[in-house]
């Protein structure tokens, strides 16, 4: 056997024993119709420490600032079976270890509405803002016949407090 035919039968069975990529699970979901991540957050690490612990610690605390948690927030627009989306709002951690997910919420606001959307954009295309927060535009229609969607904002201020409203252009 030529070394080309054994470097070809080699190839042939590393791709018959590799698994399809049709049979592997999709990265993202298909009813997932829009993603973005922007704004950020940050809070102080929660620490379940006993009061002597805290005593002991309150001057250690004085020189140095508290730890804290970071990350930013995602708004995803998932599709239901009759067409209309359903928008998560979640927190992601920027661990060490990669990001994590620490809050995930569907807005209800939303919900009530039924809505198709046809986009979701972030306040500004860089995805980098200077406060924390979440400042984003939902495009959506309550009848997919309409001509025009509608733009509703999505308001997160730096007290984590969640405004869903109708923008005002």
């Amino acid at each position: 056997m030529t070394r080309s035919m054994l470097a070809s039968a080699l190839a042939l069975l590393l791709l018959a024993s590799a698994p399809a990529l049709a049979e592997d699970a999709p990265p993202v979901p298909e009813a997932i119709t829009f993603v973005v991540s922007t704004g950020f957050w940050e809070e102080p690490v929660e620490d379940d420490t006993t009061d002597a612990a805290a005593t002991k610690t309150e001057t250690a605390e004085a020189a140095t600032p508290a730890a804290l948690r970071r990350g930013y927030y995602k708004l995803i627009a998932v599709r239901q079976p009759d067409g209309t989306a359903q928008i998560h709002l979640q927190q992601i951690e920027a661990t060490a270890n990669g990001p994590k997910i620490a809050s995930s919420t569907v807005l209800e606001e939303f919900s009530a509405m039924k809505p198709y959307v046809t986009d979701i954009r972030p306040e500004n295309s860089s995805g980098i803002t200077s406060q924390p927060g979440l400042f984003a535009t939902v495009y959506l229609k309550t009848d997919p016949k309409a001509q025009e969607p509608e733009s509703w904002t999505v308001l997160i201020d730096d007290l984590g407090e969640i405004k869903v409203e109708r923008a005002t252009n």
